[in-house]
């Protein structure tokens, strides 16, 4: 089913981060007094009496540019206006009509779109102050709403105004699971190229400037492959190089989405080779339990040979010793060289992640395997397992019952391991062992 959209657009620091904040109950854009903080589009469905659409949230737009980020922000907020049912251009009381609201509004009338006015930062109850009469010159048919981002006030007419305006043609947002991919790496490692040409548009900011994505970006994908919500992130830098205090926050928005994610597409710099910060990046998702795929970028520029494959893999797997699991794909963003191959990995990592195996077929193994290798002994005492079962998933999650935890040494936990992948196919996800001493309560 289509998602019905409505796009918030205005020029920059009007308060249309705070607004779709308020509005989805959620700190999901970055806000801040920096002019043109929120550069690329955020989406989030909102449900207001029944009624259910996607608010899209975009950078501040100026008419009149040269700036490269600013000139891609006007870009995206054309793309979010072109795709929406519904705008809500938002004005800031403060400053009066400006040339750039003027600019905006001429822009909202070509696209004949309803577009709902706003006139943000009313912040005081009372009468309306006199410059919020001023916004009836942009020439739009119906008043312009009193609003007031930090408190609320003025959201509700909002949302009643946008219900009236959504077309009934157009079913509401599709509920149907899908799945979640975080797209994490390092600063331009070619994180939105990827998702831009994984969507076949151009759905985030691309430029060879560090640090361009700041808020993690959501795009949905629906094709033959299945149904995703693919996260574009910010690149995680080391925390010594980390000065500036919106950065900060891209990375904790990013280690957010990792959190939220079901896969996690770990993008490595073909060019670079693993880094140090590619290891702690990697270790992230790792952590957090997630279905991981290293997808090694800018394969397009390599120099290869018969065993150049080979040996940047080896080279992955080195560095990433702890994630032997994880597939890699060598891919090129930019040619769209293997892109489409992602699609089946996706479906596969997450799948095994999901699996679960009964307690029966799972007691069959440990029996079979204690029978092939004995369990390790410490000055006379062996080790007893007594049985498996399966606890949980994403990852899953295996309790194991015992005599003594002090006696199942790390070697035969990866022993164990390793046999459940191979006999169950648990590919792309890590696994979780639990040990149970005897006594103790199953979790």
């Amino acid at each position: 089913m289509t998602k019905r959209i409505v796009a918030v657009v205005g020029r920059p620091n009007v308060g249309k981060s705070t607004f779709f904040n308020k509005l989805t109950g959620q700190r999901l854009s970055i806000v801040d007094d920096t002019p043109g903080v929120t550069r690329d589009r955020i989406c989030y469905d909102v449900d207001w009496n029944g009624k259910t659409f996607q608010l899209v949230d975009t950078g501040g737009i100026e008419p009149v540019t040269d700036n490269e980020i600013l000139l891609q922000m006007r870009h995206q907020a054309q793309l979010a206006i072109d795709s929406a049912d519904v705008i809500i251009m938002l004005t800031e009381v403060g400053t009066g009509v400006t040339a750039a609201d003027a600019d905006i509004a001429a822009m909202l009338k070509k696209s004949r779109k309803p577009v709902i006015l706003a006139v943000n930062k009313i912040d005081k109850a009372g009468d309306l102050p006199a410059e919020y009469y001023e916004f009836y010159s942009l020439g739009f048919a119906d008043d312009p709403i009193p609003l007031s981002s930090l408190h609320g006030t003025g959201t509700g007419d909002i949302l009643d105004r946008v219900c009236e305006l959504l077309p009934d043609d157009t079913a509401g947002a599709d509920d149907a699971e899908n799945i979640k991919v975080a797209v994490i790496g390092k600063p331009n490692a070619g994180k939105s190229s990827i998702v831009n040409r994984i969507a076949g548009e151009e759905r985030c900011i691309v430029s060879d400037i560090a640090g361009t994505t700041r808020d993690a970006v959501d795009t949905y994908v629906t094709n033959q492959y299945g149904k995703y919500t693919f996260i574009d992130t910010a690149g995680i830098r080391r925390n010594a190089k980390i000065d500036d205090k919106l950065e900060k926050y891209s990375v904790m928005r990013a280690e957010l989405a990792v959190e939220r994610a079901d896969v996690c597409l770990i993008m490595i710099d073909a060019a670079e080779g693993v880094t140090a910060q590619d290891e702690r990046i990697a270790g992230l998702a790792h952590n957090a339990g997630k279905a991981c795929i290293i997808v090694c970028n800018k394969w397009d520029t390599i120099d290869k040979d018969n065993s150049t494959t080979k040996e940047f893999e080896n080279k992955i797997r080195t560095a990433l010793a702890y994630m032997t699991y994880a597939p890699i794909i060598f891919v090129s963003a930019k040619t769209g060289q293997r892109v489409e191959k992602i699609y089946e990995l996706i479906n596969t990592v997450y799948a095994n992640s999901c699996r679960r195996v009964t307690t029966g077929l799972l007691n069959d193994l440990l029996t079979d395997l204690t029978a092939r290798v004995q369990p390790p002994t410490d000055k006379g005492r062996r080790l007893k397992i007594y049985y498996m079962t399966q606890t949980g998933t994403n990852p899953p999650t295996f309790v194991i019952f015992c005599n003594s935890k002090e006696l199942f040494h790390f070697s035969y936990q990866r022993y164990i391991e390793n046999a459940l992948r191979d006999a169950f196919d648990f590919s792309g996800t890590p696994i979780r062992l639990v040990l149970k001493q005897k006594g103790e309560d199953q979790p």
